[in-house]
């Protein structure tokens, strides 16, 4: 089902995924819009499945959190009950942040985190190479992110 925002709905997420934690009252505010209003537009976003959660950013190196990777999997079966198999379990595994079912020369990207080189080592052996299909796995050290949490406003109407 295709929802399509209208500018007041626009502004509203765009200010949401930039901080979650923002008050209806200050969204109100900013927007000029009466508080009821926002909560009834809010209550409507969520019931459409526009807004489907709303996360904390957390700092991995902080909680000692040493590195972050790519796993790149091919799998030896492209049926979907091994896929959907395969992508159900691996989302189970705690290191893993994020799973993708892609097209090109890989099958997945898989986003883990790990303490260290070691730990990497473990879990890529441990929950990846040992998993009956997997043919091959590449794997990618994770420099440095950078983020942008806000979806454009693809359906603007100023938009050249």
């Amino acid at each position: 089902m295709k929802f399509t925002p209208d500018r007041i709905d626009a502004d509203i997420l765009q200010l949401l995924q930039n901080d979650a934690r923002i008050s209806n009252k200050q969204i109100a505010a900013r927007i000029g819009l009466a508080p009821s209003s926002v909560h009834d537009r809010l209550k409507r976003l969520w019931q459409e499945g526009v807004l489907t959660g709303a996360h904390a950013e957390v700092a991995p190196a902080v909680l000692g959190i040493g590195l972050e990777a790519l796993l790149m999997i091919e799998l030896a079966k492209h049926e979907r009950a091994t896929v959907d198999r395969f992508m159900e379990d691996i989302v189970d595994v705690p290191e893993v942040r994020s799973a993708h079912l892609i097209t090109g020369r890989y099958d997945l990207v898989v986003h883990v985190v790990a303490r260290d080189m070691h730990h990497l080592k473990d879990l890529a052996l441990d929950h990846f190479t040992s998993r009956p299909g997997v043919t091959r796995i590449e794997t990618s050290i994770i420099y440095e992110t950078r983020r942008n949490p806000a979806l454009p406003n693809l359906h603007a109407s100023d938009a050249a």
